[in-house]
């Protein structure tokens, strides 16, 4: 039965792979984010992955040969791929899809928007200690809690969170959590 699940890609292959899984029919979902760039004056948002070296693939193993996903380009291997696979919940793709397509919809504006003078948002100013636990209060982790795990520049931060039964950490703006 076809189902979504986990795969791990290659040190910066996500193109990569999700180029070569479509050449084979193959449906994948890489989650991107935007992030703000400022190139000699002029910011612009470029997208990322959202969890970098790891995107979502639906099939069914019982069609699709896992050896031959394992071999694909770009592909390091699907996690949770033992006796049994760990499928991932299709509520789960729909919400991050949902948020995804909300943050790119109502942020990227705004993105545009700010660059030229606003630089004081009054959240971003909230210092955060290693180790507190946080609410993300927007973008495609909305209503998730984390770990703070250090600062990444003036408007971005590391937070740790779980997801399939690891722990992950991601680079989020600043602005984007709040302590609980």
């Amino acid at each position: 039965m076809k189902a979504w699940y986990l795969l791990y890609c290659k040190p910066r292959g996500e193109a990569r792979a999700v180029h070569n899984l479509t050449l084979q029919e193959i449906e994948t979902y890489l989650p991107t984010i935007g992030e703000e760039k400022k190139v000699k004056g002029q910011v612009t948002v470029k997208r990322i992955p959202l969890f970098p070296g790891y995107l979502f693939i639906y099939f069914d193993p019982q069609i699709t040969s896992v050896a031959r996903i394992h071999s694909t380009r770009g592909v390091g291997r699907i996690v949770g791929c033992k006796e049994l696979m760990t499928t991932v919940d299709d509520s789960i793709i729909h919400s991050i899809k949902m948020r995804e397509h909300k943050l790119l919809s109502e942020l990227l504006p705004e993105y545009k928007a700010e660059g030229a003078e606003s630089d004081g948002l009054h959240d971003s100013d909230i210092e955060f200690t290693q180790g507190e636990k946080i609410r993300f209060t927007e973008g495609p982790f909305a209503e998730l809690e984390g770990i703070f795990e250090e600062k990444n520049g003036d408007k971005r931060c590391h937070v740790l969170f779980e997801i399939m039964g690891q722990q992950k950490r991601v680079s989020v703006p600043k602005k984007s959590i709040k302590p609980i």
